[in-house]
């Protein structure tokens, strides 16, 4: 008989943002809430299973405890900067409900399964890597020592780390992730400052084989090969959103690079502009103008670039596999095309000084994206970079990546440039860039053209400036 499984994104700080996996588990510079999508795909292999995301829905513990009694199984998605509130509310979960099972996923555990399992007796297995047919054999009731892919404890108390699951290469035997959605998830409730809303986001591939040393999901769960749906799949699961969600304005397809596979992405494009929907995606900048046409001409609107930095030895440094000049020319064509870029910049990456900050910011201006997003380097366990940082003795604090209200700080300081001035040069950049004439005449536009607009760009303006204030009291 199947186990009453629940599968829970936990309460945390105000403005957690955990559904990305990898990307912004921190409070923002505008609140964004991602699709816990990575929750949803065990979710949907469990028959009577339920999602819930409290933090996207606003829910405490309190509003929770009563599915406590319902269920035999819990699952939970944790990361470095949520794994203690995780922890307690698995403590919290196993003291109402002794006999429940509770089991966390996540590239947290993936790393360090033993030492998630040591950190409270109330987590009873975590499973690693790529977890969807892990959760589904607990759930399904199979022996633990014959499951693949999970660490847990003996009936003696004795942790044990079964063999790893060998990953996915079928993709189309995972089922639709937005069934889920429909049933156990308010879909106005997601949102992020460059995507139209309301949207809807899922992956049609896992894995990424770029091999930037910061980036957690391919170093911990995904993997560095791109194993994608057949196109046929994910249009019929665009098909259901269309009929499921008649109010969504756009999907955004979540793949760390949709753009990887560049025949790929031109066909699943032409399927796309069939059905006439609007539609974003993960790219890298190096993207040729004549796919960017083909996307272009079938509906994409979006591309969320990683530019990170726009200084050359950097991108060495990262290995991020990307000359400066060719995202130049890159941002050139999607201009050229229409296609509006949200770029994502890092400060703190080793190299990082700062002359190589100012030169960020001037590329940043040069290619100038609709909407940016600069984040610090977070040394996250598993990657390289957090091997780079503990070998050359790089970090700067023993806390995990955020402080106790989900402020991101900087981990990493350097003989020349030391933590606190890479901190503040966050602020700068931002205001660097959007207090420009150009930048704040299209914002205005945007707002006098659309009364929808108007009030997201007013909300928005707001919790910018809190964000800005919350990062002063973090210093």
């Amino acid at each position: 008989m199947t186990m009453r499984s629940l599968f829970l994104q936990g309460p945390s700080f105000d403005g957690f943002d955990g559904g990305a996996g990898s990307r912004y588990q921190m409070k923002r510079e505008v609140k964004s809430f991602w699709y816990p999508t990575w929750l949803a795909q065990p979710a949907a292999l469990i028959e009577g299973s339920k999602l819930i995301d409290a933090p996207a829905h606003g829910l405490s513990f309190d509003d929770i405890r009563h599915e406590v009694h319902q269920r035999d199984l819990v699952v939970l998605h944790t990361s470095t900067p949520s794994f203690r509130q995780d922890v307690r509310t698995a403590e919290l979960l196993k003291a109402e409900n002794p006999a429940l099972k509770i089991g966390m996923i996540g590239s947290k555990v993936a790393v360090d399964a033993e030492g998630s399992l040591k950190a409270s007796e109330a987590i009873d297995f975590v499973a690693r890597n790529e977890f969807d047919f892990t959760i589904k054999d607990i759930a399904d009731g199979h022996s633990w020592a014959d499951i693949d892919g999970i660490s847990y404890r003996n009936r003696d108390g004795v942790i044990v780390h079964n063999r790893d699951r060998a990953i996915v290469t079928d993709m189309d035997l995972l089922p639709f992730v937005t069934p889920v959605y429909k049933r156990d998830l308010v879909m106005e409730n997601y949102f992020g400052g460059y995507l139209l809303h309301p949207y809807v986001s899922f992956y049609t591939g896992r894995g990424c084989k770029s091999r930037c040393t910061f980036c957690l999901w391919p170093q911990t769960v995904g993997g560095h090969n791109y194993r994608v749906r057949s196109i046929g799949h994910v249009i019929e699961e665009v098909k259901y959103v269309m009929q499921a969600f008649p109010q969504a304005k756009e999907i955004f397809f979540d793949d760390d690079t949709l753009t990887d596979n560049l025949p790929r992405v031109e066909a699943l494009a032409v399927e796309l502009g069939k059905l006439g929907v609007t539609w974003s995606c993960n790219a890298k900048a190096n993207v040729p103008y004549s796919t960017l046409k083909i996307m272009k001409d079938n509906g994409l609107r979006l591309l969320l670039v990683g530019f990170e930095s726009g200084n050359q030895q950097i991108l060495h440094n990262i290995k991020k596999g990307m000359r400066v000049e060719v995202a130049r020319q890159f941002a050139k064509d999607c201009r050229a095309l229409g296609v509006t870029v949200h770029g994502t910049f890092i400060l703190g990456l080793p190299g990082e000084t700062r002359e190589t900050i100012l030169e960020t910011l001037a590329f940043a201006k040069e290619v100038n994206p609709h909407t940016i997003q600069v984040s610090l380097a977070a040394p996250y366990p598993g990657t390289f970079l957090h091997k780079q940082a503990s070998e050359n003795g790089w970090f700067d604090t023993d806390s995990e990546l955020l402080n106790d209200d989900g402020t991101q700080i900087a981990q990493l300081s350097y003989d020349h440039l030391p933590a606190a001035e890479i901190f503040d040069a966050v602020e700068m950049f931002y205001k660097k860039f959007y207090l420009r004439p150009t930048k704040i005449a299209g914002i205005v536009g945007e707002m006098v053209t659309d009364g929808d607009m108007m009030k997201r760009r007013l909300r928005e303006g707001v919790e910018f400036f809190r964000f800005l204030r919350d990062r002063k009291l973090a210093a």
